[in-house]
């Protein structure tokens, strides 16, 4: 999944120059949705997280092959959209079947580590890859290599995971909705504030919508008994502190990534494959491997690893 993300953003300028969408339509349209989406995973805890894992799969690899065979701008974004929804769910499914499937102590960590250092070389490789494959084959080719990935993946599935014991309960529609639609309105209004301005007519009726939708959250979620965004969550300074970090975090990556790859490109008159190579030492140090760990104890093993 991150491999695609990635992909796309060195092959934005030939997806501009074919099919006429900027290169911010083509991501905003899997971020509303994505981002909007992501509490929706509490739907595997109730509907079990291989069969959640699996439909979302087969949504996330059919929505590659449709992006892929996009014939026009209109269909590209709406089949991004599909994907958002796809990603959604299913990272945070992986995230939960990986917690599920490995006991807790020096067995997860190793597998956690691994699944680090997978995405971290999977977000450098993907825009190395992606400009080879926008150059030599074409940009679709980066959206249709999901479609072997996912198959493999879908076979390795039934047979390999077990399905996890389902947790019974209600799903919190109200919380679900608006943190949803909180989070998309912003979005949203971040996006038009962007093309138009921030006094435009369109910014900020969906900003205020946005805050207020989240307001609405927390109240909702404070009396929900089963809420999909537990409050207490946010009592813990260390967790807290942990999201305002990967928050900034990845949301500095993925800035620079496109900002970078739109400017070797656009301004600099790198090809893809010239601006994917010059993210090669990114992905040297991204591919740092987790597997010294082995070399300590369970117990210092787990503190090195995290």
């Amino acid at each position: 999944m991150i491999l695609d993300n990635s992909i796309v953003i060195t092959g934005l300028p030939h997806i501009e120059a074919e099919l006429g969408r900027s290169a911010g339509s083509v991501q905003n349209a899997y971020l509303l949705t994505f981002g909007g989406l992501l509490l929706g995973a509490r739907a595997g805890d109730i509907l079990g997280r291989r069969r959640t894992f699996v439909l979302e799969l087969v949504i996330f690899t059919l929505a590659s092959v449709m992006v892929g065979a996009a014939p026009t701008g209109d269909w590209l974004i709406a089949a991004r959209a599909v994907q958002g929804i796809g990603f959604a769910v299913l990272a945070p499914s992986t995230l939960a079947l990986l917690m599920a499937t490995f006991p807790e102590g020096s067995e997860r960590v190793h597998a956690t580590a691994a699944y680090g250092a997978v995405a971290g070389i999977g977000a450098s490789v993907g825009l190395v890859a992606g400009g080879l494959l926008a150059d030599l084959v074409s940009w679709r080719a980066g959206f249709m290599i999901n479609l072997p990935i996912g198959v493999i993946m879908l076979v390795a599935g039934y047979k390999l995971l077990l399905e996890a014991t389902r947790t019974p309960g209600r799903f919190d529609l109200p919380g679900a909705l608006l943190a949803t639609i909180g989070p998309a309105l912003l979005v949203y209004g971040l996006v038009a504030a962007e093309e138009s301005g921030w006094s435009a007519t369109a910014t900020p009726g969906p900003l205020g919508l946005g805050v207020v939708s989240l307001g609405l959250l927390a109240a909702v979620e404070r009396s929900a008994s089963e809420p999909v965004l537990p409050l207490s969550l946010f009592a813990d300074r260390e967790r807290v502190g942990a999201y305002l970090a990967r928050g900034l975090f990845i949301g500095a990556m993925m800035c620079f990534f496109l900002f970078t790859s739109q400017y070797l490109q656009d301004e600099r008159g790198f090809s893809a494959l010239a601006a994917g190579c010059a993210y090669f030492p990114m992905t040297v140090v991204n591919s740092s491997s987790p597997w010294p760990c082995h070399a300590f104890s369970a117990d210092s093993a787990d503190r090195r690893c995290w």
